[in-house]
């Protein structure tokens, strides 16, 4: 369940074209994926503004990034607990105005764990999951949200932003599942078991 669509290289596309592209090249995983998809696709084709420009909601509805961390020999993700959200995340950020996804991925990990972001085998660096979420407490709005997938060894991880996180955690997917879905992202979840999936498909062909 991978992508063939590779990142932007130059300025060669447009920014709504590519984004269209990436979104329309995740294959979803259940009918509510499917649903997001679309909800994403018609924002972006009906040229209502894409990025966050001014904090926490304007506009209303913007895009982010996550990046799930995974230490394919630990066989566990990393999850984050965000401060203002109230729960626990991947790590992640907002796209800036023409930024390209993936270089938000690459610019937020160094930020957010001081590491270089390298992109699973699995995924390569194309989104592997998509939601639209409504954010909780002050400031609410909607995120459109790309999810990505790394690789990174648990013991490279030494530090993290602690002005936006209070702690991180390495989890196996099934102590993510074992967690009460009201204390993480409420698509978190459902972005485990298409991951687990996707690597079983990864690893048996």
């Amino acid at each position: 369940m991978t992508s063939t669509v590779h990142p932007r290289s130059g300025h060669d596309t447009d920014p709504r074209a590519h984004l269209l592209k990436l979104i329309g090249a995740i294959e979803p995983w259940d009918d509510l994926e499917r649903d997001h998809r679309e909800t994403a696709t018609r924002w972006i084709v009906g040229g209502a503004p894409i990025y966050r420009v001014r904090k926490p909601d304007v506009p209303e509805m913007h895009l982010v990034c996550y990046f799930v961390v995974l230490d394919q020999t630990r066989g566990q993700l990393l999850l984050v607990a965000h401060r203002k959200a109230g729960l626990w995340l991947p790590a992640g950020g907002h796209v800036e105005p023409g930024e390209d996804p993936w270089a938000t991925v690459v610019r937020e990990c160094r930020e957010e764990l001081d590491i270089e972001a390298e992109a699973s085998p699995v995924t390569g660096r194309a989104p592997f999951f998509l939601s639209v979420t409504e954010t909780r407490g002050q400031g609410t709005h909607t995120d459109v949200s790309l999810w990505y997938l790394l690789d990174a060894d648990a013991d490279s991880i030494t530090s993290y932003d602690q002005a936006e996180f209070s702690a991180i955690r390495w989890l196996t997917e099934e102590q993510v599942l074992g967690e009460p879905v009201e204390l993480l992202d409420p698509h978190m979840h459902r972005f485990v078991h298409k991951l687990q999936h996707a690597r079983a498909g990864s690893q048996g062909g």
